[in-house]
């Protein structure tokens, strides 16, 4: 216990810094639980709270600042790269774009609660056009947030932390050994339902190709746009004659779409 409360003391600020930043990037490191360990020792008096803090935002401020700043640059075009290196690709832009959509810039205050949403918000922000005095005035009060949760459980709780801790150093480097094979192992399950759902995806697909030549064969296809209506404002372009559509209205209006012909949908 006392060689990895002396690591943790040693190293604690530019490890927070690092998994913090790096998290906030985009990378499947969990950093709330860091900041919670934190939380514990500065209940104990080994580390400073307003440290903590201080470190964890300016990590996440950073972070988010490129991701701003990408999509700032980029629009849409940097959440189709997310999305393309996602473990969760069947809700990455769709469910994430809906809350932006509803929330604006109010929702980069809870954005870090919600998983996918932390790095997808930044990008989208930039791409709808808001002021970065705007996005730093609301990232940085949800970067407070979220990591004073994570200090605030950490003192709260931190005799049931301090007993984990002594559990972990009494397995030595087996404890990491099993911190690495469970994030491993979530990681390798995102993976395979990521592959499922790009499998499940090709079997329903038409390529951009296939669309057109059926237009230009006079089939006349039915293509509905389903993209969320600030999709449409950050990317105005759309395939000629294609139907708005939401995703939420689909079941209500298919019986509007005939039956005897195509119908293609098309999203972010």
């Amino acid at each position: 216990m006392a060689e990895l409360t002396q690591y943790v003391l040693t190293y604690g600020l530019p490890l927070i810094f690092g998994i913090v930043l790096l998290e906030q990037l985009g990378a499947p490191i969990p950093a709330l639980p860091v900041l919670i360990v934190a939380g514990a020792l500065s209940r104990d008096g080994r580390l400073s709270s307003a440290l903590v803090l201080v470190v964890a935002m300016a990590a996440s401020v950073i972070a988010d600042s490129v991701w701003y700043a990408l999509g700032r640059r980029r629009g849409q075009r940097i959440l189709k790269t997310l999305c393309r290196i996602s473990l969760s690709p069947d809700s990455c832009v769709r469910q994430t774009e809906a809350v932006f959509d509803r929330w604006g810039m109010p929702s980069l205050l809870f954005a870090k609660f919600i998983p996918g949403f932390s790095t997808v918000a930044p990008p989208l922000a930039g791409a709808a056009g808001a002021s970065f005095a705007a996005f730093l005035l609301y990232d940085s009060g949800g970067a407070m947030l979220w990591a004073g949760v994570g200090v605030a459980a950490g003192m709260a709780f931190h005799r049931a932390i301090d007993r984990a801790l002594s559990l972990l150093a009494s397995l030595g480097g087996g404890a990491f050994i099993l911190l690495a094979a469970g994030l491993a192992a979530f990681i390798a399950f995102k993976w395979w339902q990521r592959r499922r759902f790009y499998k499940m995806l090709r079997m329903a697909r038409i390529s951009v190709d296939e669309l057109r030549r059926l237009m230009d064969d006079g089939e006349q296809p039915i293509v509905v746009d389903v993209r969320t209506a600030g999709a449409r404002a950050r990317d105005p372009r759309r395939i000629p004659g294609a139907v708005v559509m939401g995703v939420t209205d689909l079941d209500a209006r298919l019986s509007e779409l005939p039956r005897d012909r195509e119908v293609i949908l098309y999203c972010t």
